[in-house]
Formats: C-alpha cells, sequence, structure tokens
C-alpha cells in the first residue's frame, strides 16, 4: 500500500488534478442529497478484500459520491453559515495532509504552531486582547465553546481553594446563545440560566444584570462563567458585549464571548463598533471556516491569560513527560512557560490533533488581512442591500433588521408547508439552497451571506421567486 510505484503516481496526479479542477470551478454545481439506496445502487460494494483500486475509487466519489454532497461554496447556498474557503486555504489543506504534521506539541510541529500562532494574534490583535492573550485552533464552535468553559470552571474552582470542588457549575447566557453552550454544559453537568433576550434576538446589559438580581445567593456561589454571543446564528445579532462585561467584572466570573460566525466582523470598519467590549473577555472564538475563508473544520480560541487554560488543559502521563519535562509547563505555575512556544494540545481538551490552522495562515499570509477586510465587507453590503431589496418588495418583508450578514424575513401570507415546499424546489432546481428557520414560533426563512461570489442578483433571484 505504501509503494512510491508508477501507479501511485498516476493516482497522486490524478487526486491533485481534481483538487485543482474543483477549486476553480465557476461556477460550481449545487449538487444535492441522495438516499442511501441510491448511493448503494450507483456505488456498489466499495469495501472488498481485494480493493477496487484507487482510479476507480476515486471515479465513484467524483461521479456519485459528491454530487450526492452539497456543495458549500455554491454563491447561492444560503443556509446554516457557508464555508466559502479560497483556493490558496483549499490547496493549502493538501499540503497539509502530504506534509504529515503532527499539530499537538510544539516538539514536534514547531513551524506549523508558529504559523497558526501568527493567525491567532491577528485575530487576538482584531477583538483587542493584551499581548500575552494565545491560543489554539480545535475543530469547531462546540469544542471552543467546551475548551473555554472548562477552563473558566477550573478556574472558578481552583480560586474557591477546594470549597468547589464538587460543587455543580452555573453559567448563564442569553436565550439566543448556540446549542453547543447548552451542550457543552450538559457534558460538564452543569446548569444554563438564559437571559431574555430583547425583540430582536440581543442580550442587554440590563437584562443581564436583572437575570442576575433574581439569582438565589446558593447559585451566584456556583456561577462560574457568562456566555455572550458576538453575531447569532439565526439573525446574526450581536449582544450587549460591554453590558457582559461589566457583569462579569461584578459578579468575579468568567466572561466568554463566542463569535464563531460573526466574530470575523471584527475585521470589518463598517461594523466594529457592534463589538464594543469583546477586549474584556477572558475567552473569545472565531470559526475561519465560516467567514474566514478556511476550509473545515477550524475553530480559532483565543484566551486571555493562556496559564489558566494550560492548567486546566494539560494531560498527564509518562510518555508524554518529555513535552512538559523542565519546562515548566507540566500544570504549574512556572515563571519558565511561554505562550508562543506552548504545546497546543494543553490548551484544548484535544490531544490528537491536526495542524487545522494552516490553511487559514497560509491565505491570510498569501493574500494580506486588507483583502480579508475587504471581502468581509462586500458580503455585508450584498446582505443589507439584500435586506433592502426585502424591504422593498410586496410580497415578502423583514423579521429583524440585519446586524451583521444574516437577513431573516418572510413570504407574506405562507405557512410552514409553503415555505419548505418552496426551499424543496430550489435545491431539486439547482438553483439554491435556503432552507426556512423559526423566528418567535413563526415559520420565516433566512439567508446568510458569508461567501464574496454571492451577489445582489443571487439574492433578487430568490426574492423574485417567491412571487410566483
Amino acid at each position: 500500500m505504501h509503494l512510491h510505484d508508477a501507479a501511485a503516481q498516476r493516482l497522486t496526479d490524478a487526486i491533485v488534478r481534481y483538487a485543482v479542477d474543483r477549486v476553480r470551478m465557476d461556477p460550481v454545481p449545487l449538487d444535492g442529497p441522495q438516499t442511501p439506496d441510491q448511493l448503494a445502487a450507483a456505488c456498489g460494494p466499495t469495501i472488498t478484500a481485494g480493493g477496487l483500486g484507487g482510479p476507480r475509487t476515486l471515479e465513484l466519489f467524483t461521479d456519485v459520491l459528491a454530487p450526492a454532497c452539497i456543495s458549500v461554496d455554491h454563491p447561492r447556498y444560503l443556509s446554516f453559515v457557508p464555508c466559502a474557503a479560497t483556493e490558496a486555504a483549499v490547496l493549502f489543506d493538501l499540503v497539509v495532509g502530504a506534509s504529515s504534521i503532527y499539530g499537538g506539541s510544539w516538539l514536534e510541529g514547531a513551524g506549523a504552531v508558529f504559523a497558526e500562532n501568527e493567525a491567532l494574534r491577528w485575530i487576538a490583535d482584531l477583538a483587542g486582547f493584551p499581548a500575552t492573550a494565545a491560543g489554539v485552533f480545535v475543530t469547531g464552535g462546540t469544542a471552543g465553546n467546551l475548551s473555554a468553559l472548562l477552563a473558566a470552571r477550573w478556574a472558578w474552582r481552583q480560586a474557591a481553594a477546594g470549597a468547589h470542588d464538587r460543587t455543580r457549575g452555573l453559567v448563564i447566557a442569553s436565550a439566543g446563545a448556540h446549542s453547543s453552550v447548552a451542550h457543552a454544559a450538559r457534558v460538564m453537568d452543569c446548569d444554563v440560566i438564559a437571559v431574555a433576550a430583547e425583540p430582536s434576538g440581543r442580550m442587554s446589559g440590563a437584562a443581564l444584570r436583572s437575570t442576575l438580581d433574581a439569582v438565589s445567593d446558593t447559585d451566584r456561589a456556583r456561577l462560574f462563567a457568562i456566555v455572550a454571543t458576538a453575531g447569532t446564528t439565526n439573525a446574526g445579532v450581536v449582544d450587549d458585549l460591554a453590558g457582559a462585561a461589566d457583569a462579569a467584572e461584578a459578579t468575579g466570573c468568567w466572561l466568554h464571548v463566542d463569535g464563531a460566525y460573526g466574530g470575523a466582523a471584527l475585521a470589518a470598519p463598517s461594523v466594529r463598533a457592534r463589538f464594543a467590549g469583546v477586549e474584556r473577555a477572558d475567552s473569545f472564538i472565531v470559526d475561519p471556516h465560516k467567514w474566514l475563508f478556511a476550509p473545515f473544520d477550524s475553530c480559532a480560541l483565543v484566551y486571555r491569560d493562556p496559564r489558566l487554560a494550560r492548567d486546566a488543559h494539560t494531560q498527564h502521563a509518562e510518555y508524554l513527560d518529555v513535552l512538559h519535562g523542565d519546562r515548566g509547563d507540566g500544570g504549574d505555575s512556572g515563571e519558565g512557560w511561554n505562550p508562543s512556544d506552548a504545546n497546543p494540545s494543553d490548551l484544548a481538551h484535544h490531544l490528537t490533533r491536526r495542524a487545522r490552522g494552516l490553511p487559514f495562515w497560509f491565505s491570510l499570509a498569501a493574500h494580506g488581512s486588507d483583502a480579508y477586510t475587504q471581502a468581509i465587507e462586500t458580503t455585508l453590503h450584498v446582505a443589507h442591500a439584500g435586506a433592502e431589496l426585502i424591504r422593498a418588495s410586496e410580497h415578502c418583508e423583514l423579521v429583524v433588521e440585519p446586524e451583521l450578514s444574516v437577513v431573516v424575513f418572510r413570504r407574506l401570507g405562507w405557512g410552514p408547508a409553503d415555505y419548505q415546499a418552496w426551499s424543496d424546489a430550489m435545491l431539486a432546481s439547482g438553483e439554491a439552497f435556503v432552507v426556512p428557520t423559526a423566528w418567535d414560533g413563526e415559520t420565516v426563512l433566512r439567508i446568510c451571506v458569508v461567501n464574496p461570489r454571492t451577489t445582489l442578483a443571487d439574492i433578487e433571484f430568490l426574492v423574485d421567486s417567491l412571487a410566483r
């Protein structure tokens, strides 16, 4: 299997050629899902004793399996949060796989970790974090939120000097927080109190203070983190981050800001003011695979004080001693520890780790941060101009005013079945992928623009199609 013979070389050439051709498709096909029975009939058995051979296996993928996956980089893929990676990032992802890099320790992956840290530093600077801040790339927002909250609980228990080692922790978050926050609480066996949101979906400082005032002294002692959202997934709303920071400071607990989707807009001067207060957070996440044009999967997790994260997450075993040794990073507070050459595996709940931040770093280094700012501003312009088209239409209306690049709107006179039928027809025709969502119990439509190739004409097409 590991021979570098002529057949292997031909397969390598074919795979690279497919990858290059795929990223240069313009436009890419939207494609769509098939049933298990349809795929089984088209593929036949794929795992056999003798193997299908590389060419046949690649043919099955390119002709059958890939077309059964919706292309998230299609300009009219506007559901969930799309992924529109740059050509540079996608192709460098091949390099990362081919380079056989282990990204968990500085000892084994110093060059890769250095590059990732450069990209993390750019993100930390956008958020206004101190020069001592540091972090790590994890798989996605769910892993980032979980790791940050694990560090927050560890810091809370350490500060209590053992008094809370068996106390069930408590997190306060907005009612509009991502589902991964509640999921992290379940994993950690913690409780969550949701702060009622404003009609726009925003958590205000006043509502947060009111929620805190209603918490009993017993529960106040259990509180270890406040979670604010910088760009909710459903509506793109930014919580009152300054108000959340004030509340965290008053209660002495950790402030975590979930910017998995919206945090990328820190690079856009037109909306930067909406994020005032993020610089006071103890931890912050943003997913480059969402709005920073990197391929799946990549979440940047940044800590104000990475020592706390290191002490919370470092795993200890005999075979890992060499990674810590006398460097002072074995879980104590040794002054010799330097976050710039920290082991990435020590800063989150993982151990084995791909250097998943490298494709983002390569694209950012190659294109420059100004290009990223321009691309994000382009998507913001298209989203807001699209909202104006909706506002001007006779058959649609906005549900909430857009803050970032998510637009939520209704088609007047429609019910759930109408929305689903329209959505299914758009996907079946290969024209667009837009699925319904819910707002205050009502079925509505939502589009999320993070692909710079999405144009105002694409939004106009969708609005017009809803009138038919």
